[in-house]
């Protein structure tokens, strides 16, 4: 990086990259909980804000906390059908005395989740970064078609429109070198919504009607109550959420070349923690890292946490500027789409070579690649396969992420941790012969 002006724009491109999946989940809660428009519109910006204060206590590699690399937090998908559940059922109040206590447990037991890392051998890590890659290009697709419910979903216009922002991204990223390549992404983002204006599929209409200023109030929607049942969801939603970001951690931790230890793994759970409880406090939802960003890391071969920390400093700049943040939201589904693909192609790329490693040494590895991903997978297509499973356990059979992760992770203790389970990579060929 050159100038202040290119790491700005790297900046950019990760926050065009989370900014659509983080302000679905508060759109999506806050529609369901019963929130009127102005209700809305703060918690999607203070939600945005909080995305840049986690970011920031992320990347920070202290005695405490942080997992010093470059990671982006965001929204837990995890977390919407409980944080409704729990709306619905005890009010808004509660699913924030929920969200805190949640946090709290998550920064007392990061020293010992910390610990944990021997269940995570590269076996396990590459096949949920897969797991991870593999689910989400559904949601790309959706967006390439226009959005899920579209009027036009899968038209002519929305298709050229989506493959014609990735051939764009494909042709910058093969011909062009240093900084030009290193943005193909948000070149290609800006030149398909200028495209799309001039095609009449651009609406400014939330740009106009959006505040230029608003102020942060700790405890917006009133002081957090507190309800067990409530609170149980949520540190269940907390620890899977730990999972999850477990994978994300080794994938970028691959990427930069950064052996990380326990002590590492704790540092990033309690920063994660932390930013739960801030959360909390300022009434917005509880966040994971975002696995896009580490497409756009491993796409854009940036590595640098001053990259992470000017997303941080714009994430907070756009949860006070409603007008600015909401100039995010015109570019329209197809163009995001079209980008999607890549980024969580790259996902699935990275996955794939940390597996690579361990594949061919064992056919029990084989098999818990085989099964766990055909378990993400497979929830992720038919989510509704487990719907008369009690909700507590719903969280773990309804997102594709969750289901494989933690196969995978059951699936190694039996294979390779369990004392008499575990065969030498030879044993097949001698058997064989």
């Amino acid at each position: 990086m050159k100038n202040a002006s290119q790491t700005a724009a790297l900046g950019m491109q990760h926050v065009l990259a989370m900014y659509a999946g983080a302000v679905v989940v508060p759109l999506i809660v806050g529609q369901q909980i019963g929130l009127n428009s102005v209700q809305l519109t703060y918690l999607v910006a203070i939600d945005i804000m909080m995305c840049g204060v986690a970011t920031l206590l992320q990347i920070m590699n202290n005695r405490y906390f942080g997992i010093g690399l470059p990671v982006v937090l965001g929204c837990t998908f995890t977390a919407v059908g409980p944080m409704i559940a729990i709306g619905n059922d005890f009010g808004i109040t509660a699913i924030y005395g929920a969200i805190i206590v949640s946090g709290i447990f998550i920064v007392f037991i990061s020293r010992y989740f910390g610990m944990l890392v021997r269940f995570f051998p590269p076996v396990v890590t590459g096949t949920v970064v897969t797991i991870i890659g593999v689910t989400l290009i559904p949601v790309a697709f959706n967006d390439v078609g226009g959005g899920e419910g579209a009027s036009d979903f899968g038209s002519m216009i929305n298709l050229s429109l989506a493959f014609g922002t990735l051939l764009l991204i494909i042709l910058i990223y093969r011909f062009s070198i240093g900084f030009l390549k290193a943005i193909s992404i948000l070149v290609g983002l800006l030149t398909g919504t200028v495209v799309a204006i001039f095609l009449g599929m651009v609406d400014f209409t939330p740009v106009k009607e959006a505040s230029f200023v608003h102020m942060v109030k700790p405890f917006y929607f009133g002081m957090p109550t507190f309800e067990w049942s409530a609170i149980l969801t949520m540190i269940l939603v907390g620890m899977v959420s730990l999972v999850e970001s477990t994978g994300v951690y080794f994938a970028l931790g691959d990427i930069c070349d950064r052996d990380l230890k326990e002590k590492d793994l704790a540092k990033g759970y309690r920063a994660e923690g932390i930013a739960v409880v801030l959360g909390g406090i300022f009434n917005s939802l509880p966040y994971t890292t975002f696995s896009q960003n580490v497409g756009l890391v491993q796409m854009s071969g940036v590595k640098s946490r001053r990259v992470i920390f000017v997303t941080g400093v714009m994430l907070i700049t756009l949860g006070f500027v409603p007008k600015i943040a909401a100039l995010t939201t015109i570019i329209p589904k197809p163009v995001l789409g079209g980008a999607m693909i890549a980024m969580f192609g790259m996902v699935i790329a990275q996955g794939v070579r940390m597996l690579s490693k361990t594949y061919g040494s064992s056919q029990d590895n084989s098999m818990i690649i085989a099964c766990s991903i055909g378990i993400g997978l497979g929830v992720t297509v038919a989510p509704e396969l487990f719907e008369s499973f009690p909700k507590s356990l719903q969280m773990f059979t309804s997102n594709g992420i969750v289901a494989g992760s933690l196969t995978a992770i059951l699936l190694n203790i039996i294979f390779n941790m369990i004392p008499g389970s575990r065969r030498k990579p030879t044993d097949y060929t001698k058997q064989k012969a």
